[in-house]
């Protein structure tokens, strides 16, 4: 069975399995708490505990846990899985690195440990953009390791604008560092966002201050049909005025 855990800190959602956990245990408590998330329109934080007790899930619970996380996915905010079983600890590492939400194990014995992490992630996007709309150009200022929140909100700005108008002039990406992605998941929801929109972005500009920048236009000149360059990251205004500008024949 599963059970919904009340001593945990304001924001987080605490369940912990007991004996052997069915389909019927997952409609009862994991399908109202996803439902509550999303009419409260928040993002979910998860505590999942398995303690000596647990014995294990029926198939029919794993197909269920399969369905539920795929519809899902996109509202959880980070989850913290407390179990001294060494199956679930491995296989959740493994899973972790193909979730969209970053994924820790902790011992049976670092409970605290685990919600006081809960409670220490960012809120909403780690990345901030703004659309200039007089000089059709995207500016993205990146200084948290990419999640894939960030994608989602992208993309939601740029889709509002594609259904107006035929293409962006340009973006601006503007970082003093690569921070790298914060699992696989967001680099994957990153390769889609590219794949989305890359035939609708005219020109491409990276101001940053790293030996990465350097390698970037030549790599991406390779992926996508704008042109692209490089800028150093005090260079913002002149990389957004570039991006604005007409292409070159």
């Amino acid at each position: 069975m599963l059970e919904r855990a009340q001593d945990v800190p304001s924001g987080v959602d605490a369940v912990k399995a007991i004996g052997t956990v069915s389909k019927d245990d997952y409609q009862a408590v994991i399908e109202p708490l996803i439902d509550d998330a999303r009419r409260e329109g928040r993002r979910i934080r998860l505590l999942w505990e398995c303690g000596p007790e647990f014995r294990a899930f029926t198939p029919a619970a794993g197909w269920e846990d399969l369905k539920v996380g795929i519809g899902a996915m996109r509202l959880f905010e980070g989850c913290a899985v407390v179990t001294g079983i060494r199956w679930i600890r491995e296989s959740t590492r493994l899973a972790g690195f193909l979730m969209p939400c970053p994924v820790r194990v902790f011992d049976a014995d670092e409970r605290e440990e685990a919600l006081n992490w809960l409670v220490s992630l960012p809120e909403g996007p780690g990345v901030s953009h703004k659309l200039l709309t007089e000089s059709k150009v995207l500016v993205v200022e990146v200084e948290q390791p990419l999640r894939t929140q960030d994608f989602d909100a992208l993309a939601q700005t740029v889709d509002s604008w594609l259904e107006t108008h035929d293409a962006l002039a340009g973006v601006v990406v503007h970082a003093r560092e690569f921070p790298g992605w914060e699992n696989i998941g967001s680099l994957l929801r990153h390769a889609r966002f590219i794949r989305d929109h890359h035939r609708k972005v005219r020109k491409i500009a990276l101001a940053a201050e790293t030996k990465l920048a350097e390698l970037v236009p030549h790599f991406a000149n390779h992926f996508v049909q704008a042109e692209v360059r490089q800028f150093g990251y005090a260079e913002l205004d002149d990389a957004v005025a570039w991006a604005a500008s007409p292409p070159t024949p």
